[in-house]
C-alpha cells in the first residue's frame, strides 16, 4: 500500500469536494505531498459503501456547477487523492501506525460539534466513544512515544481560530496523562493551524462524490513552521484570517440576511430560493445598491475596498447560481440573532474603522429587531 502523508478525519461531502479535490488536482500537477488516508471516526456501519467508494481506483465524481464571472460553469471531475479508508471502530491499530510512520499532516472536518467533550475523553487508552480531540491526542501520544517528531494539525471545522481551539482542548485532555515531556511536545513540536474554509457543497452523489459550486476557498493563517499539503489556486496563505472572516460575514452572510429581511417584509412570497431573488430585478438592484452605498464604504475605510469589491462580484455569482436551491426559509431561521451578528456587528465594525457614512437600510433592519 502506498504511503500517505495526509491523514484525514471526516468523510463528509464537503471534504470530498474541497480538500480532497484540491489535493487530487495538485497531485496531477506534481504539487502535493502525496495521497490521503481517510478515517471515519463515528464508527457508523451504514457508511461502509461510502468508504469503499472513496478509495476506488477509478476515483469518485465531483460535479462543479454554478456561475463564475457571470458565466455558467458545469463540469464533472474525478478525485484520485484517496489511497485508503479506515474506521476508528475497526482499524485503530492501523490508523495509529499511519499516524506514527506516514503522516505529516492531519486534517479534520468533524462538524461544528466535533470538538465537544465526551465523558470517555479522560480515559488513558483509546475508546471509540472519545471525542475527536481525545482520539487525536491518542495518536499524538503514539508519535511522542515513538520519537516520530512533530506533525501539522489542520482542522477545518467552522470554529473561530479552529487550530487554537483544537490545541487548547487537546492540552486540556492531556493533563490527565502522566508522560513526562508530553505537554511540551504538544506545545512546541506540533504545529496547530488556523484556517477558514468556504464552499457550498449542495448535495451528495452516492455512494461517494458531491455537487459543488465553482467558488472554493481554504484560507490558512501563516505562522512559523507552516507547510502546505498542496499548492492549489483555492488554497491561500494569509497573514490574518480576520480579513477573510470579515469579507465572508459582512458581505456574503450580511447579504443573505438583508435579502431575507426584504423577502419577509414583502410577505415571504412568491420566491422560495435565493437564486429567485437574484432573478427578480428589484431585489437584484437593491442588493447591488446596498453593497455599493452601505457596505463597501465600511471596507474602504478599513483599507479593503478592492478586496470587498472583488468579493461582492463573487458573492453575486454565488447567490445567482442556477443549480443551487438555497431555501430562503432556511436562512430566515434565527433571523434576530443573524441580524445581530451580521448587520449590527458590521455597523460597529465600520464605525470602528472610521466609516461614518449613512447606512439607513442596515440601521432600519437592526432597529426592527430591537
Amino acid at each position: 500500500m502506498i504511503s500517505t502523508p495526509i491523514l484525514q478525519f471526516g468523510t463528509s461531502r464537503f471534504l470530498q469536494a474541497h480538500a480532497d479535490l484540491f489535493v487530487s488536482e495538485a497531485l496531477a500537477a506534481g504539487k502535493a505531498v502525496g495521497k490521503i488516508t481517510i478515517v471515519q471516526s463515528s464508527g457508523s456501519a451504514d457508511r461502509a459503501g461510502r468508504l469503499a467508494a472513496l478509495a476506488d481506483e477509478a476515483g469518485y465524481p465531483v460535479q462543479v456547477r454554478g456561475l463564475s464571472e457571470g458565466q455558467v460553469v458545469d463540469y464533472e471531475t474525478r478525485v484520485h487523492s484517496v489511497a485508503r479508508t479506515l474506521s476508528t471502530q475497526t482499524d485503530w491499530d492501523e490508523i495509529k501506525r499511519i499516524a506514527v510512520e506516514e503522516a505529516q499532516f492531519i486534517l479534520s472536518n468533524t462538524s461544528d460539534t466535533g470538538f465537544q467533550p465526551s465523558p470517555s475523553d479522560s480515559e488513558l487508552s483509546f475508546v471509540q466513544s472519545m471525542s475527536y480531540p481525545a482520539k487525536l491526542l491518542q495518536l499524538l501520544i503514539a508519535r511522542f512515544q515513538a520519537s516520530a517528531g512533530g506533525i501539522q494539525i489542520m482542522p477545518m471545522e467552522l470554529i473561530v481560530d479552529n487550530g487554537q481551539a483544537l490545541r487548547d482542548r487537546v492540552l486540556e485532555i492531556a493533563e490527565v496523562h502522566p508522560q513526562a515531556g508530553l505537554i511540551d511536545y504538544l506545545k512546541n513540536d506540533v504545529v496547530w493551524v488556523n484556517s477558514l474554509v468556504d464552499r457550498i457543497v449542495s448535495e451528495p452523489i452516492e455512494p461517494a462524490g458531491a455537487v459543488a459550486e465553482p467558488y472554493a476557498l481554504w484560507a490558512i493563517e501563516n505562522q512559523a513552521k507552516l507547510t502546505l499539503p498542496c499548492e492549489h489556486p483555492s488554497v491561500q496563505v494569509v497573514n490574518s484570517l480576520e480579513v477573510t472572516e470579515s469579507l465572508k460575514l459582512f458581505i456574503l452572510n450580511l447579504g443573505h440576511t438583508y435579502l431575507v429581511d426584504r423577502w419577509q417584509q414583502a410577505g415571504a412570497q412568491p420566491h422560495e430560493f435565493v437564486r429567485e431573488l437574484l432573478e427578480d430585478a428589484d431585489y437584484n438592484k437593491a442588493l447591488k445598491s446596498l453593497y455599493e452605498t452601505e457596505v463597501i464604504p465600511g471596507f474602504k475605510a478599513a483599507g479593503l475596498q478592492q478586496a470587498a469589491e472583488d468579493y461582492v462580484l463573487a458573492t453575486m455569482d454565488r447567490f445567482a447560481n442556477p443549480f443551487l436551491d438555497h431555501k430562503l426559509a432556511d436562512i430566515a431561521q434565527n433571523h434576530t440573532e443573524k441580524v445581530e451578528r451580521r448587520i449590527k456587528a458590521f455597523l460597529t465594525w465600520a464605525t470602528s474603522n472610521g466609516d461614518d457614512s449613512a447606512k439607513p437600510q442596515l440601521a432600519a433592519i437592526v432597529a426592527s429587531q430591537a
